[in-house]
């Protein structure tokens, strides 16, 4: 069989097996918010409401039918396209809620992304390409540092530090409140500045994505740090980079050209398994900069015990998690010939 048609019914195969994913995680997030402790109607009504009120409060949400009944329900609505509408966002549709706010997710999600990108690889390069050095040690030192502490103590250490003592960059937020943000077009207001030609709101705009960026950015870096350093001196050593020494090519062309390029085959699939962090880490990460992104909306629907848009924006997180692991999938089978399905 080709390798075209391979990567067809390999595709076809992923694909049908993603409503299943999808499934097992909507109905895993469904029984366990159940599971979990608290009564929606006190979060949303407060201890001193009535009896009566809250009940009539379960009955409209209904939290008053079995369990079973609820779950059968909530599957049917999804298969519609209907996500439910928020307790605490005056019953707002949850589709709404992610539409306004997922375009601030992602435009962190894009820029700490390649924060971690060309950090870890930066870092990776220099330790891998200086065996027995201090630069190799102080690489796997990085590694290991940046990829264990926690978020929000790192965040907060650089609000201290660069917001606070030395007025760097703002504290937090999205864009200043005295200030009209750009223009809506994507959601992103980097690019909408941009594409109103507004270069003063682009500025303004990345001067307050950038610490956050870096937060989250610095601290993913040492998963790619890692792989690439491994993978680097390992390419090294292969046949064929001592063939282009014996060939009289110079120990940098061989780095770049050679080892580097396939050392980085590896790091394709880490960025699609580093999404699921990169979404975990944004949850920390916007709560700590109060930056208004989808992932600070999940905290506090989590918070409020808003069921519905709590399984609504797990969907569709798992749901982005999901096509990013197809996609880097066939992206791995398209660059590298060596992988077969």
């Amino acid at each position: 069989m080709s390798r075209s048609k391979t990567l067809q019914y390999y595709l076809a195969a992923r694909l049908l097996l993603a409503p299943l994913m999808l499934w097992t995680i909507v109905t895993l997030v469904f029984f366990l918010l159940k599971a979990t402790p608290g009564d929606p109607a006190d979060a949303f009504l407060g201890n001193r409401a009535s009896e009566e009120v809250k009940a009539e409060l379960r009955k409209q949400l209904g939290l008053d039918r079995p369990v079973y009944v609820q779950y059968f329900s909530y599957l049917l609505n999804l298969l519609q396209g209907d996500f439910g509408k928020s307790i605490t966002s005056s019953g707002k549709e949850v589709l709404d809620v992610i539409r306004e706010n997922f375009p601030a997710t992602l435009e962190l999600a894009i820029g700490s992304m390649l924060v971690a990108f060309i950090v870890g690889v930066t870092v990776g390069t220099i330790s891998a390409s200086r065996p027995g050095t201090i630069s190799e040690a102080s690489g796997r030192l990085f590694g290991i540092i940046s990829y264990s502490l926690p978020i929000f103590w790192v965040g907060m250490l650089l609000q201290l530090v660069l917001a606070v003592q030395l007025n760097i960059f703002p504290l937090g937020g999205r864009f200043p409140a005295n200030l009209t943000p750009p223009a809506k077009i994507t959601g992103l207001y980097t690019i909408d500045s941009l594409l109103n030609f507004d270069l003063a709101s682009f500025f303004v705009a990345l001067h307050h994505l950038a610490l956050p960026c870096l937060t989250l950015g610095l601290l993913l870096s040492g998963i790619f740090e890692r792989i690439v350093r491994v993978n680097l001196k390992q390419s090294m050593k292969a046949e064929y980079v001592e063939a282009a020494r014996a060939r009289g090519i110079s120990e940098q062309k061989i780095l770049i050209s050679h080892s580097l390029k396939n050392a980085m085959i590896p790091v394709i699939t880490v960025l699609g398994l580093t999404t699921a962090s990169l979404l975990g880490g944004a949850v920390l990460t916007e709560v700590t900069f109060s930056w208004p992104g989808l992932a600070s909306q999940l905290y506090e629907a989590i918070s409020n015990r808003d069921y519905p848009a709590v399984q609504g924006i797990m969907v569709f997180f798992a749901a982005i998690v999901v096509i990013a692991s197809i996609a880097i999938d066939l992206i791995n089978a398209w660059i590298d010939p060596r992988i077969k399905y």
